[in-house]
């Protein structure tokens, strides 16, 4: 990710702020369609399943200036997914939901250079899930 990638995400993600709770229900309404598999992980309310992805985005988004400081705590958030049954395989469903929520919310404003950043942020996060998910289910065989 460059820092312009970064400047991307984060002008950007102000945008969604004001309508986090909206792009939410986007969200899990998307996922839910391209990935039905997933709907029987989600077992709480939804209203607050989805700010507790706002806020997991926001700090994330925040700390992309530093990266180092983020990831500790994402992969800390991928080991306890796997105990959801979240698997390797979900994330890309989850990042082409999120890229879609941030077209249908943010309109014009999506730019294919926003797109294509938040393209960079996600590849470079979810690759250290991934990593995380992979190292726990090894060491659980």
């Amino acid at each position: 990710m460059t820092p312009n990638d970064i400047d991307l995400v984060q002008s950007s993600f102000a945008k969604v702020v004001p309508i986090r709770e909206a792009a939410a229900e986007l969200f899990y309404g998307r996922l839910f369609e391209i990935a039905p598999d997933v709907k029987p992980m989600f077992k709480g309310e939804m209203k607050e399943q989805g700010r507790k992805l706002m806020t997991t985005l926001a700090v994330v988004v925040n700390g992309l200036k530093d990266l180092p400081s983020i990831l500790p705590a994402a992969e800390a958030l991928a080991v306890k997914h796997n105990d959801y049954g979240v698997k390797p395989e979900h994330y890309t469903p989850v990042g082409e939901a999120l890229i879609w929520t941030l077209d249908k919310g943010l309109g014009k404003d999506f730019t294919p250079e926003t797109r294509d950043a938040w393209i960079s942020a996600y590849t470079t996060l979810s690759g250290v899930m991934i990593a995380a998910s992979r190292r726990k289910i090894e060491a659980a065989e």
